[in-house]
C-alpha cells in the first residue's frame, strides 16, 4: 500500500476541512502525513486554521477508512490522483478550490492539448440533440477530449456522440464508484472506459448522488476544460451553474441560441445576452475564439538577436520547463512576483515574440 497516498486520502476524510484548507495545511506542514504529525499549537498558528479545524485533525481517526478506500480502489481498478502529481488534470490544478483527490476509473490522459466540456438540460429536445451531435462530429479533426457529467439529456448525447465519432470522452460523477447514476447509463459508462475514456469523482465509495454533490461536480467539469459549450438550458439549472463557474475560472463559454419563448433556450439566450457566453452557431465560431483554426496558428516572431533574460524574465521562463503552454495562475504561484511585475514581464516577452497570450489566461512558449 502507498503509505504517502494513505495520508493524502485520509486528510480529505476529516470533517470540515475542505479542499482550500487541506491545501493550505499541506503547504505549511510540508505534506499530508506531516499534517497529522504536527503539534496542535503549530496548527493553530497557520492563517485561517481555527480551533474547530485543529480539533477535527487531532481527534479524527480516519486512517482506517482511508485504508479501506485504497483497497477498494485497488480491487476496482481505480486510480487515485493527488493534486500535486503529474497525472492530475493540470488545468484543474490551478483552480483554488480544486479537489485534493480525484478518483479515476480508466486510463485517459487528462492533460491532452484540447478539452471541451458539453453540458445542458436533462430534458434535451430534438433540436438540442442535433446541435450536440453535429458539434462533436465537427470537432473530430480537432481531436478533443469531450467532458460532461453522464446525466440524462445533453450529457448523454455528448458522450454517445463522442463514442460514435471515435473521440475520447470523460464523465465527472457526483457520487462514489459503488454505483452509476443514472443507472440507465451504466452500459454507456462501460463503453466509455473500454474506448479509452474515463469516469472521475472526488467522492469516496459509498457516497450517494445527493443533491448537494452536483454543484460541486460542476466545478470539476469547468476546471479541467479549455472551453464549455452550453447546448440547451432553461432559465435556471445545473448547466448555467457550470457556465458561471467556468467564467469564474476564466474559461471560454459558448452557447447555442434558441427561439425566443422556448423553455430550453431561455438559459442560453440569457447568458449570450449578458455576455457570459460567446454566441455559437457552428464549430468555426469555437475554433475562431479558441484560435484552433489552422490559418490562425501563432507564428513566432523573429526574436531579438542574442536576447538575454533579466532576473524576472528568467523566473517566468523557468515556469514553462518542458511545457509549451502554462496558465497565468501557475506563473504567479511559481515566480512569487507581484501581479504588476508579472504583467510587465509577460508584455515584454510577448513583444519580443517569446510568448503568446492564449484564451483562458494561458501563455504559449514560441
Amino acid at each position: 500500500m502507498n503509505h504517502e497516498l494513505l495520508y493524502e486520502v485520509a486528510l480529505t476524510l476529516i470533517p470540515g476541512i475542505g479542499d482550500v484548507n487541506a491545501k493550505k495545511l499541506i503547504a505549511y506542514c510540508g505534506g499530508a502525513e506531516a499534517v497529522f504529525e504536527e503539534k496542535r499549537k503549530n496548527l493553530l498558528n497557520i492563517p485561517g486554521i481555527g480551533e474547530r479545524t485543529v480539533e477535527s485533525i487531532v481527534s479524527q481517526n480516519v486512517l482506517q477508512r482511508a485504508e479501506r478506500e485504497l483497497n477498494f480502489a485497488d480491487r476496482n481498478g481505480i486510480r487515485i490522483l493527488y493534486y500535486l502529481n503529474s497525472d492530475y488534470p493540470r488545468r484543474l490544478q490551478h483552480c483554488y478550490d480544486s479537489p485534493v483527490i480525484i478518483y479515476c476509473k480508466g486510463y485517459t490522459d487528462l492533460n491532452v492539448e484540447k478539452i471541451v466540456g458539453v453540458v445542458g438540460t436533462r430534458n434535451v429536445t430534438d433540436y438540442g440533440k442535433t446541435l450536440t451531435e453535429k458539434l462533436i462530429q465537427d470537432l473530430v479533426d480537432d481531436d478533443v477530449l469531450v467532458v460532461s457529467g453522464l446525466a440524462y439529456g445533453v450529457d448523454t448525447c455528448a458522450h454517445k456522440a463522442a463514442l460514435k465519432n471515435n473521440l475520447t470522452t470523460a464523465a465527472v460523477l457526483a457520487h462514489g464508484f459503488q454505483t452509476i447514476y443514472p443507472s440507465a447509463n451504466a452500459s454507456l459508462s462501460r463503453k466509455m472506459i473500454e474506448s479509452g475514456g474515463c469516469l472521475l469523482t472526488e467522492h469516496i465509495s459509498g457516497t450517494e448522488p445527493d443533491k448537494e454533490n452536483f454543484p460541486k461536480r460542476n466545478r470539476i467539469v469547468s476546471g479541467m476544460i479549455d472551453c464549455l459549450v452550453v447546448v440547451e438550458s432553461a432559465a435556471k439549472g445545473g448547466a448555467l451553474i457550470t457556465a458561471e463557474i467556468a467564467n469564474n475560472y476564466d474559461r471560454e463559454v459558448f452557447a447555442f441560441p434558441g427561439r425566443i419563448g422556448d423553455t430550453y433556450s431561455e438559459g442560453c439566450n440569457k447568458i449570450i445576452k449578458t455576455n457570459k457566453a460567446n454566441l455559437l452557431t457552428d464549430v468555426d465560431d469555437l475554433r475562431y475564439i479558441m484560435r484552433w483554426n489552422d490559418d490562425r496558428k501563432i507564428q513566432p516572431k523573429q526574436m531579438r538577436m542574442f536576447r538575454e533574460f533579466n532576473q524576472e524574465e528568467q523566473k517566468v521562463m523557468d515556469v514553462f520547463g518542458d511545457d509549451n503552454i502554462v496558465y497565468l495562475d501557475k506563473i504567479i504561484t511559481d515566480t512569487m512576483l507581484s501581479p504588476t511585475k508579472i504583467a510587465s514581464v509577460l508584455l515584454s516577452l510577448e513583444f519580443d515574440g517569446i510568448l503568446a497570450a492564449l484564451p483562458g489566461k494561458r501563455y504559449q512558449k514560441l
